[in-house]
């Protein structure tokens, strides 16, 4: 299976930080808010990634070509352009990193990965995002109800796309709305291939409007509740307080739980 992630929006609410790159790449504890949120579905044994990259994509794209060199030591050897790696800290990741369009809103970016997920379910989420969600268990609720999408819903901080949720988590619709005590998407989806049948033409359609919308009148979109926890960071007040909870254990440390 593989995790589809949203990594190409402006980020324009946290300016301060994606002036120079996107906001996935932001860092919290010295490391990418996008490697935090692969490292929790690696956890859970998923290894396998298509980037959606829009706004200085390039930048992901240059971080990654570098990883392994940046994470261990190593000799160069310029005369036979040969490097000896003395360390093997790597990850067992298979990355596609897909141009997606600079202006693409969300629905058309999945829609143009079509052909790298293939005929075959895929978990989809946000690149600025991150949670104690467990994925096995999501996977689960998922294959349990025979629908076409599984949204994880988590009660919010702010405004967020509300779903009316009915009987046996089906969501009924979904809007916009403030009321801080509903549910509301918190991102990792898990997707049937059957999706892609409603983003067609959806370059300039966001994922959350339309295409959840039809899939909730269809009785496709299914809620998974998440009472854990979960971070969205939107705001440099969010990075500082990612910052600050990376640095008392960070509780979306799945990896590394004692």
């Amino acid at each position: 299976m593989k995790v589809v992630i949203l990594a190409g929006g402006l980020g324009t609410r946290i300016s301060e930080e994606t002036q120079v790159r996107p906001k996935p790449m932001v860092e919290i504890g010295g490391m990418p808010l996008l490697w935090h949120i692969m490292k929790i579905y690696s956890f859970f044994e998923i290894h396998e990634f298509v980037i959606c990259l829009g706004y200085k994509g390039e930048y992901i794209k240059d971080w990654f070509l570098r990883y392994k060199s940046l994470q261990n030591s190593f000799t160069l050897d310029l005369e036979r352009d040969a490097i000896e790696y003395h360390t093997t800290t790597h990850e067992p990741w298979k990355i596609a990193l897909i141009d997606t369009g600079l202006h693409t809103m969300t629905a058309g970016r999945i829609a143009r990965i079509r052909e790298y997920v293939g005929n075959e379910p895929f978990m989809l989420t946000y690149g600025d995002g991150v949670a104690n969600v467990n994925i096995h268990e999501l996977l689960a609720h998922h294959k349990s109800h025979g629908k076409l999408v599984t949204m994880t819903t988590i009660v919010p901080e702010g405004r967020y796309g509300v779903p009316d949720i009915g009987a046996d988590n089906i969501i009924a619709s979904f809007s916009e709305k403030t009321d801080n005590r509903s549910r509301v998407n918190g991102g990792f989806f898990v997707c049937e291939p059957a999706v892609f049948d409603y983003l067609q033409n959806s370059d300039s359609v966001m994922f959350e409007r339309g295409p959840l919308d039809a899939l909730a009148r269809d009785g496709q979109l299914v809620s998974y509740p998440h009472d854990g926890f979960w971070k969205a960071m939107d705001t440099l007040g969010d990075k500082q307080e990612l910052e600050r909870l990376w640095a008392g254990g960070a509780p979306w440390k799945v990896w590394d739980a004692k």
